[in-house]
Order: structure tokens, then sequence, then C-alpha cells
């Protein structure tokens, strides 16, 4: 895969093993309409399958904004019937992002509130620039997040913190973001995509298989108890000793020499 667009609003772009997943709706700061939706679970599906692919960037094409969110334009003109026909198609977006089996990189600036904010979350890493903005203020509209936010905000900052402002709907700047962990790395102003890509390639020189297996223990570990979480682990670990990676890393190791990954 190289430069591939997925219907009208999102782009991938590769850059060595690394994948970027540009959202790329400007006229709307990149606002989930339906159709956006079906372009984000598509890129993300081509991506999960693709073997080449050892990291994925979720960057903006627009200046002032990652993505604003759920489409109220398009929501208003819903009728209650259509509103939920297109509740699956928009839950299936935001899932896509978060089972994406490689490490996930976001890089926000801006604007990057509600549904916008929730892909965010569905990623392993947030990067942002001194503008970035983020908040889930679903409340202050009469709904709730709805594209995991719920769950991920307090897997990040805990249960308090997630219920303060979740129910205050605040906006919250890129300094406090960073303190209270909304995000993880505030980078030089405009340096939100480029820190991002550098980091995912930090990442992407190491095991593909070795990659995807800490990613599942990490993620299918979370909230268990200690004993479950280890044999989760245990697990993962035993879906690599024997890999071909693992033979190499170690041969490369011993060699003083830079792996060749076979990715299997």
């Amino acid at each position: 895969m190289g430069e591939r667009r997925f219907g009208e609003f999102v782009e991938v772009r590769r850059h060595g093993h690394v994948a970027e997943l540009a959202l790329d709706r400007p006229g709307a700061m990149n606002a989930v309409s339906s159709a956006m939706a079906r372009s984000l679970t598509e890129a993300c599906a081509a991506l999960a399958a693709d073997r080449d692919v050892r990291v994925v960037v979720l960057t903006s094409t627009h200046e002032r904004a990652f993505c604003v969110g759920a489409d109220l334009k398009e929501r208003n003109s819903f009728t209650d019937a259509e509103l939920l026909r297109q509740r699956p198609v928009t839950r299936a977006a935001y899932t896509a992002v978060l089972d994406l089996p490689v490490p996930t990189i976001a890089a926000v600036h801006g604007f990057a509130l509600g549904g916008g904010f929730e892909i965010a979350l569905a990623c392993d890493v947030i990067v942002a620039d001194p503008t970035a903005v983020v908040g889930l203020p679903e409340v202050s509209v009469g709904v709730i997040p709805g594209g995991g936010g719920t769950q991920l905000l307090p897997r990040r900052v805990g249960a308090a913190r997630a219920a303060e402002l979740i129910f205050s709907a605040r906006r919250v700047e890129a300094a406090e973001a960073r303190e209270l962990g909304l995000v993880d790395l505030v980078a030089g102003a405009g340096e939100d995509r480029d820190e991002a890509l550098a980091m995912a390639a930090r990442m992407a020189a190491n095991s593909p298989v070795g990659l995807r297996a800490a990613k599942r223990a990490l993620r299918l570990g979370h909230g268990l108890d200690l004993r479950a979480g280890l044999e989760v682990e245990d697990a993962a670990w035993r879906s690599v000793a024997f890999s071909g990676d693992r033979a190499e890393g170690v041969a490369a190791f011993n060699e003083k020499r830079k792996p060749e990954w076979p990715g299997e």
C-alpha cells in the first residue's frame, strides 16, 4: 500500500513500515459523518491486514483541528430511525481504530473534541502541540460520549477525573491536558505530526511480531487482576518465543548488527 484514499475523507500514506492515516475533511474540521466513519473503518481494516505495517499514526490535514467529533449538522437532519441506523456505522469506526493490532499514535493539534478526542483515546499514545484543545462535551448537547470515551478516559486518568471532565463537558488546553494525562507529550508548535512520526519510526525499528504481541498483552491484560494478567502475558510470550523474529533478534544482538526482521 503506497498512498491511498478511502472514500473522500481519509488518506493513508506510507513512511516505510509506518502508516499515516490522515483525517482529510477540511471543510468540516474533520467532523465524523456517516461517509467518513465508513472510510475510517475501511482504512483501519486495510491497515490491520497489512503485515508490512508496524505502527500507525493518526493525523489531520486541517490546520486548526484534529477532529471536532460527530457531524451534528448531518445528525440534525436525521429521523430517530435514521439515527438508530447510523449508530453501528459510527461505532464501527471508533472500534476499528481501537482494534488496530499494531501500536498507534495520535498527532493532535487544535480541536480534538467529542468523537475526535475518542479517536485519539483509542490510540496507544497521544502527541499534542500547544494549540491542542481536548474534551468530551457530549452532555452539553444532550448525549453522552459514544465512541468509547466513558470507558477509555477513566482507564487513562482514573474514574474521578474522568467523571469531572465528562460531567462538566469542559475543554482542556494542551498544558493542563499533559498535566492530567489526557495527552502524553506536548511537542513544539506545529510539530505534533513530525514528533509522532519520529516516535513511530523508533517503534517500527523493532520486531513486528513483538510489537503486535506486546500490544495484545497490554490491551487484553488491562483491568484483569495480576494473576490473570500474567497469564495473558505468558500466552503472548509463547506466541513470539519460537518466532523467526525472536531468532533473528537474538542472533543480531550476539553478532552486534542491526536485525533484519522476517516478521513471522
